[in-house]
């Protein structure tokens, strides 16, 4: 595999009453093709600042992030808008649907910036939204008339419809019932599954068995590594087991 994302001596600080706080401390990390990478940590780590940091929705205080051969680093706050409209897409806790939005055009929207035919798109973001289960009676639906589970789907539709290099997503299923979780993480192993590059931050056991490369953060940087074959392929109850003793020793 071929690596998709690179970072180099990478920190993030923030100003905390005048008192630099460092989160990311001088982290090299190497992200290839094809992983489904999972970081986790406890509270504080520094996971969700390196998702941002990785994805261009935050720019580091020092270091180098390469994606593919190009350096991001140094880029400008619209150079970074555009690097992720065309290469990222985005899951977050919190779904972030446009309230004044049908569900279709909550897909369309972003994806029109990129792709500038819109009858293939809106027939590619139907199929889409149809294969996750949301069908046609629901595209003319708000946000506000989804159930948590529903919206959460319509999230991944809009983050994979302009087929991303990368798919970032952050505490994906924290908000969502244990079925509704299910259902969320069942399609993201389905994408993995066929090609997509994911990274991933969970503090949810059952959430990180879906990865193929668990991290553990610790104090901003990475401290361990645990790797998995794709999800299904082994014994779940082996696999379980393997990564809950990893965390054990990792302190988790």
């Amino acid at each position: 595999m071929d690596s998709i994302m690179k970072t180099e001596k990478l920190c993030k600080s923030f100003s905390n009453g005048g008192v630099q706080q460092h989160v990311i401390k001088n982290l090299d990390l190497e992200i290839m093709e094809g992983d489904f990478t999972v970081i986790m940590g406890a509270s504080g780590s520094g996971k969700s600042t390196l998702l941002y940091a990785l994805s261009g929705m935050d720019k580091p205080s020092m270091g180098k992030i390469r994606f593919a051969d190009t350096d991001i680093s140094d880029y400008t706050n619209d150079q970074l808008a555009v690097f992720r409209r065309g290469n990222c897409g985005f899951v977050f806790q919190s779904v972030y649907l446009l309230e004044n939005q049908t569900v279709l055009d909550n897909v369309l929207t972003g994806a029109l910036i990129v792709q500038k035919n819109s009858p293939e798109l809106v027939k590619k973001a139907k199929e889409l939204l149809a294969k996750v289960g949301i069908g046609k009676d629901m595209w003319n639906k708000y946000p506000n008339q989804l159930s948590g589970g529903e919206a959460q789907r319509v999230g991944l539709v809009r983050a994979v419809i302009n087929d991303p290099k990368i798919l970032f997503a952050d505490e994906p299923t924290g908000q969502l019932n244990s079925s509704s979780g299910k259902d969320v993480l069942d399609i993201i192993t389905e994408l993995h599954r066929n090609g997509q590059s994911i990274v991933m931050v969970t503090h949810d056991l059952k959430t990180a068995l879906r990865g193929t490369r668990v991290l553990f953060l610790r104090d901003g940087n990475v401290v361990g590594e645990y790797k998995m074959a794709p999800y299904g392929s082994d014994d779940i109850k082996a696999r379980r087991n393997g990564l809950q003793d990893f965390l054990d020793e990792m302190g988790w």
